[in-house]
């Protein structure tokens, strides 16, 4: 007769080593510089400015999602919201459905048959930050929680981006609150695209993470530096304090319980 004694599971998952965790919070770092010299530079450097700042916000997100998830899971969300991205606003441009009629200005660099390469890796920039908020919030409705968040972040997005000439709407009827170069449909449309696409990035990646595992603080810092630079830039730069209420607002409701629940953990 043996006696067996229970020793309870831990939790052998460490975290990533300090020079890892430096390159991440290095390149974290330069996407957020660069945003903060934006409001600050125009012409030429401001273009410059704007390409590096969702390359590197991008590269942020991809690198994170491989020392938190894995390979398979970077390359496979990389792949699948790049591609998804791409089709949809090769739709978008073709047929006006989902975001209404539009057009991208060329000094967005280079095209893949009209829309901007730099497009979909803004997609890319946003979708992994927003899919680990999603999750950790909502088990069955993750897409929608999601979806809504892409809407959100969009409120601040475009206005910047239209006052910069970086594209433009045709349109006549409703437009979105305190944003009249901006179609309703478009909210609506980035509404059902990104519950499209937080439905399939759900769907197809994987949960588990790595043994040594990045931890979310780069995801919390970007989804909060986001929140505060889209409301203090429209009130004190862009001179938009109406683009800084409906944006501020409703992105800062849709982050509120996954705030709540990285300050005081899960119910």
């Amino acid at each position: 007769m043996s006696i067996r004694h229970y020793n309870p599971r831990r939790n052998r998952r460490t975290g990533i080593s300090s020079r890892a965790q430096g390159f991440l919070s290095t390149i974290l770092a330069i996407a957020i510089i660069l945003q903060i010299i934006y409001p600050l530079v125009d012409g030429e450097p401001l273009r410059l400015v704007t390409l590096a700042t969702i390359y590197f916000a991008a590269a942020t997100m991809v690198v994170h999602a491989y020392y938190a998830f894995g390979l398979r899971y970077a390359s496979t969300y990389l792949t699948l919201t790049f591609v998804f991205a791409l089709i949809t606003e090769q739709v978008g441009l073709r047929t006006g459905w989902p975001f209404g009629t539009y057009s991208y200005n060329p000094s967005l660099g280079y095209q893949i048959f009209g829309v901007p390469l730099i497009v979909p890796f803004a997609w890319v920039m946003m979708a992994h930050p927003l899919l680990v908020a999603a999750r950790r919030v909502t088990k069955h409705w993750t897409f929608l929680y999601g979806g809504i968040a892409m809407m959100a972040w969009d409120l601040f997005l475009d206005p910047m981006m239209v006052a910069a000439h970086r594209w433009s709407w045709e349109f006549t009827g409703a437009h979105v609150p305190f944003e009249p170069e901006i179609p309703l449909s478009n909210a609506a449309g980035w509404l059902f695209a990104g519950m499209g696409l937080m439905a399939l990035l759900h769907l197809v990646l994987p949960r588990e993470r790595r043994k040594e595992s990045a931890n979310f603080t780069i995801v919390d810092l970007f989804l909060g530096w986001t929140l505060f630079a889209g409301v203090a830039g429209n009130l004190f730069f862009f001179h938009r304090p109406g683009v800084a209420f409906i944006g501020g607002t409703i992105f800062g409701v849709v982050l509120a319980p996954y705030a709540f629940s990285r300050w005081f953990g899960r119910p």
